[in-house]
């Protein structure tokens, strides 16, 4: 009984150990053919265009990694990841629209990307041995990570941190305390993760859609209103 009990828990194991590398590696395709095609619409050539997708998939799992000793990090170790990026570079700049309409694909893949990240990136630092807290917000740190170095080197004003952008940050926040909730409760499984990232992809994509933003300063809605 107990020996069917514990194969059974290998397995469990097993399918959400897979499910988070399919999530990574997922995360990575999204965000990197975000980068990419933000480097269409910068005109960049294919170097401008590899450095933006490899940074834009990679940069905030390097970053997490580094806050929680995981050295070298993960990207320089499994080159699977390297080699999803540089692929997803590759299509983009084969197969892309004109540069005037990349902004629709560029949105969902940045929310694709955004979603399983802060999901899978609050695993790995819990898995590490972090808090839950801590753990939440490594999560959301690999979740918009990546898309502030992809503003940054593309030479704009990080989305998260504009006031005329919609939620960002929030979106990512929710999904990784959501996850860092069910691995602490340990209801932590291949579906509940999954849901968990797909909430916070709707999120994402409904702040667009509606035009949802953080609350600002009063003073500075006065400003505004006042037409300064």
């Amino acid at each position: 009984m107990n020996a069917g009990i514990d194969i059974m828990a290998t397995q469990l194991d097993s399918a959400v150990t897979a499910a988070q590398r399919i999530g990574e590696l997922l995360g990575v395709i999204s965000f990197a053919t975000s980068g990419a095609l933000l480097a269409v619409r910068k005109n960049l050539d294919i170097f401008g265009m590899a450095v933006l997708a490899c940074s834009t998939a990679l940069g905030g799992g390097v970053i997490r990694d580094l806050l929680i000793g995981r050295t070298p990090p993960a990207a320089f170790t499994d080159l699977t990841y390297l080699s999803a990026s540089l692929l997803a570079t590759l299509v983009i700049f084969f197969r892309h629209p004109t540069s005037k309409l990349t902004r629709g694909p560029l949105e969902i893949a940045d929310a694709v990307g955004l979603g399983l990240f802060c999901v899978t990136g609050t695993s790995v630092a819990y898995a590490h041995g972090t808090g839950a807290p801590t753990a939440a917000l490594l999560g959301m740190v690999t979740a918009i990570g990546g898309g502030v170095i992809r503003d940054v080197l593309s030479g704009q004003v990080p989305s998260v941190l504009r006031p005329d952008q919609e939620l960002y940050a929030v979106p990512a926040l929710f999904g990784s305390t959501t996850t860092a909730a069910l691995l602490h409760f340990d209801a932590y499984q291949a579906w509940t993760g999954l849901l968990a990232a797909l909430v916070a992809i709707a999120l994402r994509l409904l702040a667009r859609r509606f035009q949802w933003h953080a609350p600002q300063a009063r003073h500075t809605r006065r400003q505004k209103e006042a037409g300064e």
